[in-house]
């Protein structure tokens, strides 16, 4: 592990560093350099005693199960904060008890501890019946277009639409809500975009949306039963021992009661993080406009971020913004287009242009929900009992006991299993055994300067991942 975190971030956006891995018979591991290049040469592959590099579309020793797909990335480290670190970024520095760097938390733990675990495997004499993809990108942090974008393409050619039985990416965590400890794997995503709002006048009116347009009409949060967010609220009603009794009571009598789902909102959205959870949000995060102080800019633009709840969609939002500014471009004269659609067109002697576009291309749908009840929930089973397995082993509790609350989430950002969709028939599971109650006093922030894992929490990893592996192999999924 502090090997790994001595490779700086940075050096993978050269055109010159790839991230390569090496296959088993029965293991496929596939990398992507930032060219985009889904498969590479695999003679310089590393090597390992018992791993053999073979065909790319070569199946486990048994052709019928489905494979299933583990993915685990780093933000670069600004140069002006190295100063800032407790220990230097890339340094993988380990003090006894944590190992600390750019990426220990997020998410070369995750990498090391999921290489770790197959390395175990196959030193013990594994030999899985199931196909296991490994697929490691090159630029996660960047929305993953010349990694897990390249990497689906890929696999969706060799193996075909919905041939993965589940994957498994970055996303929940071990913690602790009202006094018990729950994990939550993600099971959905919301969607995102980044709308550009650019004005355009000859002169005369120049000017951006004001910049609390958007800001003061917000769309109203609001609780729905059946989302993801409420399933969490049922498990930490159901297994929270310190939840205050309000709360619970609420939570509990919501499931019937419109007026008790209206007092939970009530408790709840005093919170702005529960707010911002439940709705779609909005950060105006660029805004530009003139070269000068004393010179009216012709253009201008900002950039609103859009955070997406999966009960909503992108048209949903777009729709929304436009019915909010529709009124300025009348006040200001303006033809407004919304994505090469005309909503104003033909004003009289018009001042000027209102137009909606996609700022990056990098709009997205909130993610499908995989399900976590029903005939389709067997991954889900299957995680969850592997979780729990997991954390009683490593405590040396008993292993039927439940001392980890497992109940479904939603991840507060995105991964990069947007391109996945087509791979599993919507069975992504959010989830690498990040244990945060571990971290302590200790900032356990994923980009921050102080960034470590305790070797304890790492070690956890590792036996979470064999035992996943382990447990998949012998499913009939």
């Amino acid at each position: 592990m502090s090997e790994v975190l001595r490779i700086g971030q940075e050096g993978i956006w050269t055109s010159t560093k790839k991230k390569k891995f090496f296959r088993h018979s029965k293991l496929q591991w596939y990398y992507t350099d930032v060219q985009g290049t889904a498969f590479g040469p695999f003679s310089s592959a590393p090597s390992h005693s018992t791993l053999s590099l073979t065909k790319v579309n070569t199946y486990g020793t048994n052709p019928l199960s489905s494979p299933l797909t583990l993915t685990p990335d780093v933000v670069p480290v600004e140069p002006q904060t190295v100063a800032d670190w407790k220990y230097p970024p890339y340094a993988g520095f380990y003090d006894g008890t944590r190992i600390w760097g750019r990426g220990a938390s997020d998410d070369k733990s995750g990498l090391i501890s999921l290489m770790s675990a197959i390395e175990i495997l196959l030193e013990a004499g594994f030999n899985p019946e199931r196909t296991l993809v490994l697929a490691f990108g090159c630029d996660e942090e960047a929305s993953g277009h010349f990694g897990a974008q390249q990497l689906a393409k890929a696999m969706l050619q060799i193996y075909g639409k919905d041939s993965f039985a589940f994957i498994v990416d970055e996303g929940g965590d071990i913690s602790e809500h009202y006094g018990t400890i729950f994990a939550t794997p993600g099971v959905t995503e919301k969607g995102y975009l980044d709308l550009r709002i650019e004005v355009s006048s000859p002169g005369g009116h120049s000017s951006i949306p004001p910049e609390h347009t958007l800001e003061n009409n917000p769309v109203p949060a609001e609780i729905s039963t059946d989302s993801v967010y409420y399933l969490t609220l049922q498990c930490y009603a159901g297994y929270g021992k310190d939840m205050p009794s309000a709360l619970r009571k609420a939570i509990i009598r919501s499931k019937h009661s419109h007026k008790a789902l209206k007092r939970l909102s009530e408790i709840l959205f005093k919170d702005p993080a529960n707010v911002a959870l439940t709705g779609t949000t909005h950060a105006i995060d660029l805004i530009y406009g003139g070269v000068k102080s004393n010179a009216l800019p012709e253009q201008a633009y900002a950039v609103v971020n859009h955070r997406i709840p999966p009960r909503s969609s992108l048209s949903e939002a777009i729709e929304r913004d436009e019915d909010n500014l529709r009124a300025l471009a009348i006040k200001f004269n303006l033809n407004f287009t919304s994505f090469d659609r005309q909503i104003i067109t033909g004003a009289q002697n018009a001042s000027g242009s209102l137009v909606f576009s996609d700022a990056f291309n990098s709009r997205l749908e909130p993610a499908p929900t995989t399900p976590t009840s029903g005939p389709k929930a067997s991954p889900y089973a299957l995680l969850s009992g592997t979780i729990q397995a997991t954390y009683n082993a490593h405590r040396g509790l008993d292993l039927g006991s439940r001392n980890v609350i497992v109940t479904p989430g939603m991840p507060a950002g995105n991964t990069d299993t947007r391109f996945y969709w087509d791979l599993s028939d919507g069975q992504i599971l959010r989830y690498n055994h990040r244990n945060s109650l571990a971290f302590g006093d200790v900032a356990s922030g994923l980009t921050v300067t102080i960034v470590d894992i305790p070797v304890d929490a790492l070690l956890e990893m590792i036996r979470f991942f064999a035992t996943l592996i382990l447990n998949i192999n012998e499913s009939s999924m």
